[in-house]
């Protein structure tokens, strides 16, 4: 094997091997280690790096569309929610309208309620006023009628013939049938 070894290594099988050696030069040698690594690096790593780079590519774009599809989502869902405040704002000031004239309403029903309500109590004094009063020139007319005949009756029958206290009679039972058929 070490034959094998030297024969590879000498420099009668490799022709250019003499170019190759040893270079004890830090700076050369690491700029050119680095140069063919970072050539390595873009010759294999050109395609997984384009993948990667593509990746990350399709990942920001679908993350771009998904936010933009959220944002038209978010501003319909706003449209929607605005348009449901302005009919809400609506028929809140049709409840506020339609208060307000149903108050006025019942207040002039009320008004009115209370002013026939008035008006009744007023008939109702007067005709009980009137009627207290009819009453009561009753009650005076049969008081001065007793006495009238009270009166008339004491100065009959102190003048008084039986002939003049027959008619008499007569004429007062006369009056008082005339007086029951009118109270009839």
């Amino acid at each position: 094997m070490k034959n094998m070894i030297n024969l590879v290594i000498s420099s009668g099988y490799w022709p250019l091997a003499e170019n190759f050696g040893l270079n004890t030069n830090l700076l050369e040698t690491n700029l050119i280690n680095l140069s063919v690594v970072l050539s390595l690096l873009v010759y294999f790593g050109k395609g997984v790096l384009s993948n990667l780079l593509s990746n990350r590519k399709q990942t920001i774009l679908s993350t771009i569309d998904d936010a933009e599809e959220r944002y038209k989502e978010a501003t319909d869902k706003l449209k929607q929610a605005r348009t449901r405040l302005q009919r809400a704002k609506i028929k809140a000031d049709e409840i506020r309208v339609n208060g307000l004239s149903q108050m006025e309403r019942e207040k002039q029903e009320l008004i009115h309620a209370a002013d026939e309500d008035s008006k009744r109590l007023e008939d109702s004094k007067n005709a009980t006023i009137r009627f207290e009063e009819q009453r009561a020139i009753e009650q005076l007319r049969q008081q001065v009628s007793r006495l009238a005949l009270e009166r008339a009756l004491e100065a009959l029958n102190s003048r008084l013939n039986s002939e003049l206290h027959s008619r008499m009679i007569d004429y007062h039972i006369g009056l008082l049938r005339a007086m029951e058929s009118t109270t009839d």
